[in-house]
């Protein structure tokens, strides 16, 4: 069953790109039995104490951040010009609380500004266009010099969705924000917990390795991916579920639908056989999944696929509604099949199977 505390805390950190320290603080909290370190630009990495050279290595990727803003400048009324930290749709951003946090660490509740409609022209009622500079937010200060001095706000401080997290027991969904991807990160450590006492049994290596900035570039991959050296990987990420936007059979990321199993997207092309390992595995185990062809979209998968000398991916995504807006859903159910698909890939992995992953048997 999904870990509904754990995704609390992780879901309600504050961890816009770049700014990802309290998600760093909370994935320590819930790493116990693990050894946890960081570097420089917040990547973290997790690896079990009774590791075995010389294996293989498989790597668990999620990534920390969220979507988020950044101060960009102070108008002389107080309020506060924006850039966005990823990607979301201007339409959805006016009208909503959100979390402006200082560089001491003080957090201040902001609204992002929408002029009222008694205060519109026809015209202007007509036009749903918008620019990131048409969208401020606005902290309750009157002046450049208050929002300055008492609110101790600076260009550069970061901003987040206000939202807290919320489980409805009796459906089992879960509401909140950044479900892209904390889902992801709690995928990482509850498969790493159920694994760390047979880690001398299995045939790979695991190491957990959250990745910073993702939403602006996949930075982090680039960095974890050249410090792990994996040979393999399985990617966890927080799918935008397609079920109110397609129909049965077009949609392939249904909530309740079980873990999706992405074959291509933007950023990279499958491993066959890694797929087909993935397939046998819920076919064998009874693991509900949905297979994903993505015209759109990409991961941290295609800068980790392109490490060294090719690692294969496994990328499993939580179907997660409104992802990169400020609130999601999800089922707890959906979190549970994709731990159980990694944790039993992992297991299955043999010698036999690496190498026809590796494609040692080609030539």
């Amino acid at each position: 069953m999904a870990n509904i505390k754990e995704i609390e805390a992780l879901t309600n950190a504050f961890g816009p790109s770049g700014f990802e320290e309290e998600v760093i603080c909370e994935v320590k909290n819930w790493c116990q039995g693990l050894d946890v370190k960081n570097d420089a630009m917040y990547n973290v990495y997790a690896t079990m104490k009774n590791r075995k050279e010389g294996r293989p290595v498989i790597m668990l990727d999620a990534h920390l951040d969220e979507c988020g803003f950044m101060v960009q400048s102070i108008l002389e009324n107080g309020l506060l010009s924006i850039l966005m930290l990823g990607g979301f749709h201007l339409t959805s951003l006016p009208a909503h609380s959100v979390i402006v946090r200082t560089r001491s660490g003080e957090k201040h509740r902001g609204i992002t500004t929408s002029k009222p409609v008694h205060f519109l022209t026809p015209a202007q009622r007509n036009d749903n266009s918008l620019d990131i500079e048409d969208i401020l937010v606005d902290v309750g200060a009157s002046s450049r010099e208050e929002a300055m001095e008492v609110y101790g706000i600076r260009p550069g401080d970061p901003i987040m969705p206000d939202v807290n997290f919320e489980y409805h027991e009796a459906n089992g969904i879960m509401y909140g924000k950044a479900f892209d991807n904390r889902l992801g990160c709690v995928s990482i450590i509850e498969t790493m917990q159920a694994l760390k006492d047979e880690a001398d049994r299995l045939a790979v290596d695991v190491v957990g390795a959250f990745a910073a900035q993702e939403e602006v570039g996949t930075r982090g991959a680039t960095v974890t991916a050249q410090q792990v050296q994996p040979d393999l990987a399985i990617v966890f990420e927080g799918s935008p579920a397609d079920d109110f936007y397609y129909r049965p059979g077009l949609a392939q990321c249904s909530m309740k639908g079980g873990v999706q199993i992405r074959h291509m997207d933007n950023s990279y092309i499958s491993n066959v056989e890694f797929i087909r390992l993935a397939q046998e595995v819920g076919d064998r185990c009874g693991i509900k999944y949905q297979d994903a062809v993505r015209r759109g979209g990409s991961t941290n998968a295609g800068k980790i696929s392109l490490t060294g000398k090719a690692v294969p991916v496994l990328v499993l995504g939580i179907p997660s509604r409104y992802v990169h807006s400020h609130y999601n859903f999800c089922a707890a159910e959906d979190v549970d099949a994709t731990v159980r698909m990694a944790v039993e890939v992992i297991r299955a992995l043999d010698q036999e199977r690496i190498a026809r992953i590796l494609r040692k048997d080609m030539i």
